[in-house]
């Protein structure tokens, strides 16, 4: 837990530190800064989508803890984009601000046998899994498991990296060798029609509030398509919406947490990974709802009573633009823009890169369908 509490509101006019400086960062201090809050980001690069707008851009290893503690001597709460932080990163800065959410989140969402394990001990429901150290260990969990499965490292995976489906028992010994002597963890392989997300924040009071049920489809494991509400029967949605409440509780959360989910062919729900902070499938909330999962983070860290999350419009979808659309030269913007509705944002990044996340479309409108279909007609228009 944090060395510093902090009860009493943080107001606009302090100053938020934020640990990581990709696009995240870059919305979430767009947002603080429209609240009247200064921003200083903390990564290890320079001339980052955050720290283009922040009021100050600290460069400094995230290991270096007499720097970090140095940043956290100038703001007044601590928060993060970025879960790959090194706890004793957030701990340093814990003795000099509160960091929400707090660094034991961090811990355990960063590490993907933690992260099951505090699922499943808690009662919250997931896939079989089993823990990978030695080749024979996966040649088990494939035995009791079966095939085909997902092995990944336990640390240090997004967007797929560190993942590999089994078919066969052909494949354990390139599999095994893939983990390159890193932890794993072995899953059952879930049938599953349909991919949610739940984005929810919680305050220090615990006030919860949970944004409608976001549907995700992915292209080569990296996010592409999101729209608002999910095609969910009602009493999933909700259960859905009740298990985020659950884990952000049980968790003790302060700020922002994204839970992932399968809703399975037999429509139960499996949670698959957590998030602590805000989540590629929320930018949609930036033009679609009453109050951002930016605004909203800024509300949660700074005791702030949290704001509406309602959609201004009966749907949403948003388009990830990711950086293969710059290969024949830069995309063609405003053919883009030609429908009124549609909304570009862009996030700063000088070097484009096949999978790299440069920017979103997003639209609003009276059903999902619709609103995919236009996202995607303005994305296509962009080559």
């Amino acid at each position: 837990m944090s060395k510093v509490k902090q009860l009493e509101p943080i107001l606009p006019g302090a100053t938020i530190g934020v640990l990581g400086s990709g696009q995240l960062g870059r919305m979430f201090a767009l947002a603080a800064r429209e609240l009247g809050y200064r921003i200083i980001v903390y990564s290890p690069d320079n001339d980052t989508p955050a720290g283009q707008i922040g009021d100050k851009e600290y460069v400094a290893a995230y290991e270096d803890l007499d720097q970090i503690r140095h940043f956290a001597r100038q703001v007044q709460v601590v928060t993060f984009e970025f879960e790959n932080v090194p706890s004793a990163s957030t701990t340093a800065a814990a003795e000099f601000a509160p960091v929400r959410p707090d660094g034991q989140v961090l811990h355990i969402t960063q590490n993907r046998l933690r992260e099951k394990n505090f699922l499943r001990d808690n009662g919250f429901p997931v896939t079989p899994f089993r823990r990978i150290n030695t080749r024979a260990e996966l040649e088990e969990a494939v035995q009791q498991l079966g095939l085909p499965g997902v092995l990944k490292t336990a640390a240090f995976g997004y967007d797929g990296k560190g993942q590999t489906k089994l078919t066969s028992a052909e494949q354990v010994e390139t599999a095994w060798q893939g983990l390159a002597g890193a932890e794993g963890i072995y899953e059952a392989w879930v049938s599953f029609r349909q991919e949610i997300s739940v984005v929810a924040a919680r305050t220090l009071a615990g006030e919860f509030a949970a944004y409608p049920v976001f549907s995700n489809s992915h292209a080569n494991h990296i996010l592409d398509i999101t729209f608002a509400p999910a095609n969910l029967p009602p009493p999933l949605g909700q259960q859905a919406v009740e298990l985020a409440a659950g884990i952000l509780n049980q968790l003790d959360v302060v700020g922002l947490l994204t839970v992932e989910m399968f809703v399975t062919t037999d429509d139960r729900l499996l949670v698959n990974e957590l998030a602590p902070r805000t989540h590629n499938s929320g930018h949609l909330t930036i033009d679609a709802c009453v109050t951002s999962q930016f605004e909203q983070q800024v509300r949660a860290v700074c005791q702030l009573p949290l704001g509406s999350t309602a959609l201004r419009q009966p749907a949403a979808a948003m388009a990830n633009l990711l950086g293969h659309l710059w290969a024949k030269g830069e995309p063609n913007w405003k053919a883009a823009l030609q429908d009124p509705q549609v909304k570009l944002h862009l996030y700063g990044k000088a070097q484009a890169r096949v999978g790299r996340k440069m920017g979103h479309l997003t639209t609003t409108g009276l059903t999902p369908e619709d609103c995919v279909e236009r996202v995607r007609n303005a994305r296509e228009r962009l080559m």
